[in-house]
């Protein structure tokens, strides 16, 4: 909303930018006004030089509002000027399959293609980086759900097999109950009966938190009523389902491993449960610092009070230099790492540098810079949020005692 009011005077006649202004006010807070008002905006003035702009914004209020016949009448218009827009283009793509029809399967499919093809690119550049392991899980579930768009799309146009193995492509992408029956969707659809009472035996046993209850204890009927059909009985139904969940158990084990490995902070909570990384490329476990006092910097390269703090910091460690109880470390919160050390290089800073690999949020770092102390336990005893210069090296100084001698 704050995007279109924003453009009232901008390359707009003064009667337009009175029917604009207008229809915003009365709108007030609701989305659903929002749309009205700037509909009968646009009914009045269909010639807008700010077209793109206010149909842009009538998508998104549309998706805000769970309206699917704006959300696609609007998102088309927008995909015809911006085809990388991937919010619109999975909306878009989820209202069109909302139809069953051919024309409509079509155009899902064009653009849950276009989808899946930005998510993979996106994927490929950021894979290797320290990035990836904050957006992976994301990212996946994304893609996953791009191959069930084409699925559903797929078997819409009349081809159960490709819609099928595309579904099973989701599910083997992202673990997700949603992806578990579109591909039972389709086994049915072939007459897969066995195959499907599996999927959704998996389904079920894989305790997505993503699904309610009650939509679990249906794939556990209906996969109980298939197999009765199917078998004549129960007799067998129970060894299938503890095998779904064996099954499961262990993809999302090897799943958890994986992004443990490229986030071994994932889970983590308290501060001495994280490994952090050098700007060398040492890693850093915090529980290998148990028993000492820690006095972490938290700072970024783009932050001056952070340069005119940091010689202060020096001043400060040199008071503790002999005693091996504490340890001081330099946490950079910068989202781009490359730019880290060419800055610590260019200050000519001779300290160890570690990125904080997650434990700023853990620690609900909110502004830099900040310091934080840590008692001998590893619990936070201290929190400094900024400075005052003139105090600052004597104020670390005094908390630092107190926390030694606790």
């Amino acid at each position: 909303m704050l995007l279109v009011s924003s453009l009232a005077a901008q390359e707009m006649s003064e009667a337009e930018q009175e029917s604009l202004r207008v229809a915003l006010a009365e709108a007030g807070n609701s989305p659903i006004e929002f749309i009205r008002g700037l509909e009968k905006h646009l009914a009045r003035y269909p010639k807008t030089s700010k077209l793109p702009e206010i149909e842009r914004a009538l998508v998104k209020a549309a998706i805000e509002t769970r309206d699917n016949a704006r959300v696609v009448r609007y998102g088309e218009r927008v995909l015809a000027r911006e085809q990388d827009d991937l919010q619109v283009l999975e909306r878009v793509s989820l209202g069109l399959l909302k139809s069953d029809g051919k024309d409509e399967a079509g155009r899902a499919l064009a653009y849950s293609k276009r989808y899946q093809e930005l998510l993979e690119k996106m994927r490929a550049g950021k894979q290797g980086t320290p990035e990836y392991a904050r957006i992976a899980d994301d990212l996946e579930n994304r893609i996953g759900r791009a191959y069930a768009l084409q699925a559903r799309a797929t078997g819409n146009l009349g081809n159960a097999e490709a819609a099928l193995a595309l579904a099973l492509r989701a599910f083997e992408i992202y673990l997700s109950s949603e992806f578990a029956r579109e591909a039972a969707r389709w086994q049915i659809k072939l007459g897969k009966t066995e195959d499907a009472i599996r999927t959704l035996a998996e389904s079920f046993a894989l305790l997505d938190p993503r699904m309610s209850d009650v939509e679990r204890a249906k794939d556990r009927q209906r996969a109980g009523e298939m197999y009765r059909q199917l078998k004549g009985s129960e007799a067998g139904l129970g060894d299938l389902m503890l095998a779904a969940y064996d099954r499961m158990a262990a993809a999302v084990a090897d799943r958890q491993e994986k992004f443990r490995k490229l986030a071994p902070n994932t889970g983590a909570s308290h501060p001495l449960q994280f490994t952090l990384t050098g700007s060398d490329g040492t890693k850093l476990p915090l529980e290998t610092l148990r028993g000492k006092v820690v006095v972490m910097d938290f700072w970024a390269t783009w932050c001056g009070p952070c340069r005119v703090q940091a010689p202060m910091y020096e001043q400060v460690k040199k008071k503790f230099a002999n005693d091996q109880r504490v340890v001081f470390l330099a946490i950079s919160t910068d989202e781009d790492r490359g730019v880290v050390r060419p800055f610590i290089d260019a200050q000519r800073w001779t300290k160890t540098v570690y990125f904080e690999d997650g434990l700023s949020a853990a620690l609900r770092i909110s502004a830099i810079p900040t310091a934080m102390i840590f008692g001998k336990n590893g619990d936070v005893v201290s929190r400094m949020n900024g400075f005052v210069p003139d105090r600052f090296i004597e104020m670390l100084t005094e908390r630092i005692t107190q926390a030694l001698a606790e």
